[in-house]
C-alpha cells in the first residue's frame, strides 16, 4: 500500500492552494456579513479550469477522479473559505455525474461543458417539506403534456437556487398509488431555471450565509421533452449515482474545516499567555487538540479508501457512508475544540473560529445524518434488520 500523494496530485494541491491564497481571512468573514455571493472566488476556479476537474475531457474538463476532487475540496475548506468557499463550486464537481453517465452525447455536450467552465451555475433539486431524507414519497409532479412536462409543487432546502441558471430537478412523472415499488416512477430533469414560474424564497440560517438555501415554488413550470435525462420513471436509479461522491467530497471539506481550526487553536494555545505560561503548555489544552488531529486524520484515510473505491469502479456505498459519518463528527468535534481553546475569544468574530463552528455543522447534517449513515453501515455491512 502506497499513502503517498502522486506529483500530480502534490500539484493540484499547491496550485489551489495558490488561488485560495488571493481570498483571505477577511474576505470571508466579508462574505459572511454581506451574504453576496464570492463570485470571484468562483471565477477563479473556472478560470483556473478546476471547475471541470471531474468533466470528461471530452466536455471540456480535466477527466480525473473523485480523489483528486476530494484533495481539491479539502485544501479549499482549509484554506479559510470553509464551506462557503467549498460549497459556492461544490455542485460543478459532482452534480452532473447523471448526465454524463445516463444522458444523451448532445445532452453531455449542451448541459456538462457550460458548468464545467463555470459559465452557468446550477441547483440540485431533491429535498421536499414532508419528507426530508424519505426520497421514494417525493411528491413534485411532473405531467406530461405533447412534448413538455408541467411542473407544480415545492422543494426546499436547495442550495444556490438565487445565482443559478439551470436546475437539477427530481420529480414525480407517475403518482406513486400507480407504480409497484416506490423508487419507480420519478424521473430527473436538467433544465432552465425560469424564474417566472419558480418562486424562490431565501431560508436565514446560521452559517455559510453566502451560498442561498431556499424554498422553492412551482407554478406551471414548462420543462422540454429534450431536457428529460434517460428513461422517464428511473430517476431514483439516476441519482444513486450522485450519492457517493458527495458523500466523500463533502466528507473532504468537513476535514478541511477541521483541520484548519485545529491549526488556528494550536497558534492561539502557543501564543496566549496566563499565568505566567502559554496555555499550549497545558496538558488540558493539548490532549484535546491531538485528539482532534488523530481523528481527523483517521477520517481522512477513510475518505482517500472511499474515492479510490469509487475511482476504481469498486462498491464503495459503506466506505463513503463512514467517511462522511467520521468527517462530520470529527470536524464538529475540531471546531467546538478551538473555540474552547480560545476562550471567550473564541466567541469573537475576530478569530474566526466561531464561523468555523457554525459551518461545520453542515457536513455533520447533509446531506444525510449521521444517524442514517450508522443505519446504512448496520444493514448493508453488518447484516442487521433494516430500522426504517
Amino acid at each position: 500500500m502506497d499513502f503517498a500523494l502522486s506529483e500530480e496530485q502534490e500539484a493540484i494541491c499547491a496550485a489551489v492552494g495558490s488561488i485560495c491564497e488571493g481570498f483571505d481571512d477577511a474576505y470571508w468573514a466579508e462574505r459572511d456579513r454581506d451574504g453576496v455571493f464570492p463570485h470571484d472566488f468562483y471565477k477563479a476556479m473556472a478560470d483556473g479550469g478546476w471547475l471541470g476537474i471531474c468533466t470528461a475531457e471530452a466536455q471540456g474538463g480535466s477527466g480525473l477522479g473523485i480523489t483528486e476532487a476530494a484533495l481539491m475540496m479539502r485544501t479549499i475548506s482549509e484554506s479559510g473559505a470553509g464551506m462557503t468557499g467549498a460549497s459556492a463550486v461544490h455542485i460543478n464537481i459532482f452534480g452532473l455525474n447523471p448526465v454524463a453517465v445516463f444522458g444523451t452525447d448532445e445532452q453531455r455536450e449542451r448541459m456538462i461543458r457550460p458548468m464545467a467552465a463555470g459559465r452557468e451555475k446550477a441547483c440540485f433539486a431533491v429535498t421536499e417539506p414532508n419528507t426530508g431524507l424519505n426520497t421514494t414519497q417525493l411528491k413534485l409532479q411532473a405531467k406530461k403534456q405533447g412534448d413538455k412536462y408541467v411542473v407544480n409543487g415545492q422543494k426546499v432546502w436547495i442550495s444556490t437556487a438565487q445565482e443559478a441558471d439551470m436546475i437539477l430537478l427530481l420529480a414525480r412523472t407517475t403518482p406513486l398509488d400507480e407504480v409497484k415499488k416506490a423508487t419507480h416512477g420519478l424521473s430527473l430533469f436538467y433544465t432552465r431555471f425560469d424564474r417566472d414560474k419558480i418562486r424562490v424564497r431565501e431560508i436565514e440560517k446560521m452559517g455559510r450565509k453566502a451560498v442561498d438555501s431556499n424554498e422553492l415554488f412551482f407554478e406551471d413550470f414548462e420543462i422540454p421533452q429534450a431536457d428529460l435525462i434517460g428513461e422517464e420513471g428511473r430517476g431514483f436509479e439516476y441519482i444513486l449515482h450522485g450519492m457517493n461522491p458527495e458523500r466523500i467530497l463533502i466528507a473532504a471539506e468537513g476535514i478541511g474545516l477541521g483541520m484548519l481550526a485545529v491549526k488556528r487553536a494550536a497558534k492561539y494555545a502557543n501564543e496566549r499567555i496566563v499565568f505566567n505560561r502559554p496555555i499550549g503548555q497545558n496538558q488540558g489544552i493539548q490532549h484535546p487538540l491531538a485528539k482532534c488531529w488523530a481523528e481527523l486524520e483517521a477520517a481522512w484515510m477513510m475518505v482517500l479508501a472511499a474515492a479510490w473505491q469509487y475511482d476504481q469502479g469498486l462498491p464503495c456505498g459503506a466506505a463513503a457512508n463512514a467517511a462522511k459519518y467520521l468527517a462530520g463528527e470529527a470536524g464538529f468535534t475540531a471546531c467546538e475544540t478551538a473555540v474552547m481553546t480560545h476562550g471567550g475569544f473564541g466567541y469573537a468574530k475576530e478569530y474566526h473560529v466561531e464561523r468555523y463552528l457554525r459551518e461545520v455543522l453542515i457536513p455533520r447534517i447533509a446531506p444525510i445524518s449521521p444517524q442514517l449513515c450508522l443505519s446504512y453501515l448496520a444493514e448493508r455491512v453488518l447484516g442487521l434488520p433494516k430500522s426504517y
